[in-house]
């Protein structure tokens, strides 16, 4: 069976999570937790991008998918302020750890959400051969970011 644009989502949802849950055990000053943070952000950014353009973009075409799409576009738009606000600080300053647990609480959220809800309100709108075609130009744009950002 071919891969759909579902399955390569979800591939970089499941990195996200163990990269959200693997970020809030680490100890401050370390340079493990720059380590991951610095992981986490070029992860999300990268998905984010490529998802925007190979996910969204299509189903912001489609009438059914206008309101979906634009929520789902504002919560990475939280997201990427979320990585703006934490970058901007030191790993070991007072709060850091906080707002991450805020930032990985978000990205949980979001994950959950598009899964359950957006996956199937698009995958009523793609067809079959779309969500293969759209696997493949994702997971290319995804791993082009993921250099860019590095």
């Amino acid at each position: 069976m071919m891969e759909t644009i579902y399955d390569a989502l979800r591939e970089s949802h499941e990195t996200q999570r163990s990269l959200c849950k693997r970020l809030l055990r680490t100890k401050p000053g370390t340079g493990s937790r720059d380590d991951i943070f610095k992981a986490l952000y070029v992860e999300l950014e990268a998905h984010a991008a490529a998802e925007e353009r190979f996910l969204y973009a299509p189903i912001l075409m489609d009438d059914n998918g206008l309101s979906p799409s634009r929520h789902a576009l504002a919560e990475h738009h939280e997201i990427e302020e979320m990585l703006e606000d934490l970058q901007s600080e030191p790993s070991n300053s007072p709060g850091w750890l906080a707002q991450a647990k805020a930032l990985s609480k978000k990205v949980h959220h979001h994950l959950r959400e598009e899964e359950k809800k957006f996956f199937q309100a698009s995958g009523k709108i793609l067809t079959d051969a779309q969500k293969t075609k759209l696997a493949k130009q994702y997971r290319r744009d995804f791993e082009r970011m993921k250099k860019v950002l590095a």
